[in-house]
């Protein structure tokens, strides 16, 4: 049953912790629901008050009655939505470029009162809209006429209310502008309320924030071509994005009004966060709250997280939600709102294992007009620690009034113990291409995540480090074919992909396989022993290939299969940036020297040493020096000294660009 349109209104502007009631309007009725099911939608009044762009309280509350039960919805204003830099640019028809800065923020994140499993996340700007969990049942909020919101639910199996799971996605451009009539302001403030949505998922079950940079939207013509297959689109999109997109963001989406050729409504690439070429994807437009869950689909691809269908059949992995689905599944009903444990782990092995280096650095958040008490520090305030509740379980003694004690030089942050800055070691290295990052000795907060420059070895000399990942062929074969998979011998390779056949090869060229040169063999076809019989993620395309090569009279297994994932991507090859001999790795299917990269760019780097032999090369190009040096090429010595500590949570931060 369709629930009502949104209406144009003023902004719906509650009073700082008021509980707003909700009661049904005398005349309006519960609609009857269809036989055979129980729940779905009806209409409850809401009370307006005007207010201006932008004017929205940092708390409230509001009270729902719906469906016999009674919610009070505590929420406040999701200060990490939109970065300090964010900007609103709109393409008009003759192509000129409107930018606004800030946006109206009205996008509120909380939880049902008494119910700490629950979950909300709602919009103010034009009447009432959002979705809240009460740890059984999913509630949308929807206007439905002028002083009128439609509330649904989904219900467990026990209740009787089955939905359809949904599948659609994310950017805005002129299909969804103009094919769906709306006005920049609402496409603009209808992209943020997925967004909001996301992210507090997010927040809830990886620990991790998504933060927006910026938003286009498109009046005239599309600005690329826009095609019925998202694969095609997307490729697209990540040209216009390194070309036309300047802002600094982890992952561009696309929300698109075209119908894509799929069966989930769009495309991103696997493992692309923090990558120009590969951080992105495209989602078809649909209801903010089916956008936010393939949303969070989409993104979860962008951090390492594939679907759970490839583990569920393998025997690895369950889904605990058996009537929802969990979010990275194709099975389920009505808004999975679960990531599944074995979703949790991926991410965690893909943050350890060198990617999504980017979601370390935290992003500088939007309040306006400053606020103290809101955790804070704006202009006009030495520290905030917030409410004066969370104020009095830590940080009161360093922080009074959104000021500093007396001797206090910080009251939050990794680099600040005892109202002191520390010299600390405040972020370890998660893996042998990771820096860890130390305290300054001036400054609370610890410094951004930087990763070693491209080239180093790692591993015991058995890989090089290739985009914050340490790259071997082991490795390799473990993520593709499961934990009890390793490198094939080297005789496999200079075997097989010399022959140029469907079991070794150095790639395709059309219809015909690519015989590797004698020096290449080590970057064409991936070779590994004792493979599954089907690969942890991606789709088979033909058969397993399978060889045993005799040699001293023992048998080699050398088996690979070719494994399509994002359209037309192969993983059953050797990846770029994999060692291939003393100071080589591939790229391109060629076994190049390290001296063609030019990877030694650092001040204080010769021939035979980096960063005058006292640091680190890092991937921005900068030294980082050694306990006891600095400077920028960490030839000085340094009396700070440091002290690990740990082990300490970490919140990643998922800068997203619209």
């Amino acid at each position: 049953m369709p629930l009502g349109p949104v209406i144009d209104h003023a902004p719906y502007v509650p009073r700082a912790r008021d509980v707003l009631d909700l009661p049904p309007q005398p005349n309006q009725s519960v609609l009857d629901e269809p036989a055979g099911r129980v729940g779905g939608w009806m209409c409850v009044c809401v009370s307006t008050r005007g207010g201006g762009r932008g004017n929205h309280v940092a708390q409230a509350s509001f009270q729902v009655d719906a469906f016999g039960e009674q919610f009070i919805l505590d929420v406040e204003l999701n200060h990490d939505l939109l970065s300090s830099k964010y900007m609103e640019r709109h393409i008009s028809e003759n192509g000129k470029a409107v930018i606004f800065k800030g946006g109206e923020h009205c996008y509120y994140q909380g939880i049902v009162r008494d119910i700490p499993e629950s979950f909300v996340a709602l919009s103010t700007c034009h009447g009432l809209h959002g979705m809240f969990f009460d740890g059984n049942h999913t509630y949308m909020i929807e206007p439905g006429g002028k002083d009128l919101v439609s509330v649904s639910t989904s219900a467990k199996p026990g209740l009787g209310h089955p939905f359809t799971h949904a599948h659609a996605l994310t950017y805005t451009l002129t299909h969804t502008y103009k094919k769906h009539r709306l006005s920049v302001g609402q496409t603009n403030n209808y992209a943020k309320s997925v967004v909001n949505m996301a992210d507090m998922i997010f927040k809830e079950q990886l620990n991790t924030r998504i933060v927006l940079v910026a938003m286009e939207t498109w009046a005239a013509d599309n600005r690329f071509n826009i095609d019925d297959d998202p694969m095609v689109t997307l490729r697209e999109f990540m040209k216009y994005r390194r070309d036309f997109i300047k802002e600094k963001c982890d992952s561009v989406h696309l929300f698109s009004g075209n119908r894509f050729h799929s069966s989930w409504g769009g495309a991103s690439y696997m493992g692309g966060v923090c990558s120009l070429t590969k951080g992105g994807g495209v989602n078809e437009y649909g209801k903010t709250d089916e956008m936010a869950i393939t949303l969070a689909q989409s993104l979860g691809q962008n951090i390492g997280i594939f679907s759970d269908k490839k583990r569920i059949l393998n025997g690895e992995c369950k889904c605990d939600d058996r009537w929802s689905g969990c979010i990275m599944d194709d099975v389920g009903f009505y808004l999975p709102k679960r990531f599944s444990n074995c979703n949790v782990e991926e991410y965690h092995t893909f943050l350890n294992s060198g990617g999504g280096a980017c979601l370390f650095n935290k992003p500088i958040k939007l309040v306006d007009p400053p606020e103290c008490g809101n955790g804070l520090v704006e202009p006009g305030e030495e520290c905030d620690c917030g409410s004066p509740a969370e104020c009095e379980r830590e940080g009161e003694k360093c922080c009074q009034k959104c000021t500093l004690t007396q001797g206090s030089k910080c009251s939050d942050g990794l680099c600040c113990n005892n109202c002191q800055f520390m010299g600390v070691v405040c972020r370890e290295a998660v893996n042998d291409c990771d820096i860890p990052e130390n305290c300054t000795g001036n400054s609370s907060q610890c410094p951004p995540n930087v990763h070693k420059m491209d080239g180093y070895s790692c591993e015991k000399e058995q890989g090089r480090c290739f985009n914050g990942r340490c790259k071997t062929k082991d490795r390799q074969c473990k993520y593709l074919w499961g934990e009890k998979a390793t490198a094939a011998d080297k005789f496999c390779y200079e075997k097989l992909n010399i022959e140029g056949t469907e079991k070794g090869n150095c790639g395709k060229d059309k219809d015909t396989w690519v015989q590797c040169n004698k020096q290449d063999v080590h970057c064409g076809y991936l070779l590994c022993s004792n493979i599954s019989p089907a690969p942890r993620l991606g789709e088979l395309q033909g058969g397993l290939t399978s060889f045993s090569v005799a040699q001293h009279s023992a048998s080699l297994d050398c088996s690979g299969g070719h494994v399509m994932i994002d359209g037309d991507s192969d993983l059953g090859y050797v990846e770029d940036g994999t060692a291939c001999g003393t100071e080589r790795v591939c790229f391109n299917h060629k076994c190049l020297p390290l001296q063609e990269f030019n990877f030694s760019t650092c001040p204080g780097t010769t021939e035979k040493t980096i960063c005058s032999g006292h640091g680190i090369c890092s991937n921005e190009l900068k030294c980082v020096c050694h306990l006891g040096w600095t400077g920028d090429d960490c030839n000085s010595t340094s009396p700070l000294s440091y002290l690990v500590v740990g082990p300490t949570a970490s919140r990643f931060w998922f800068d997203i660009r619209i």
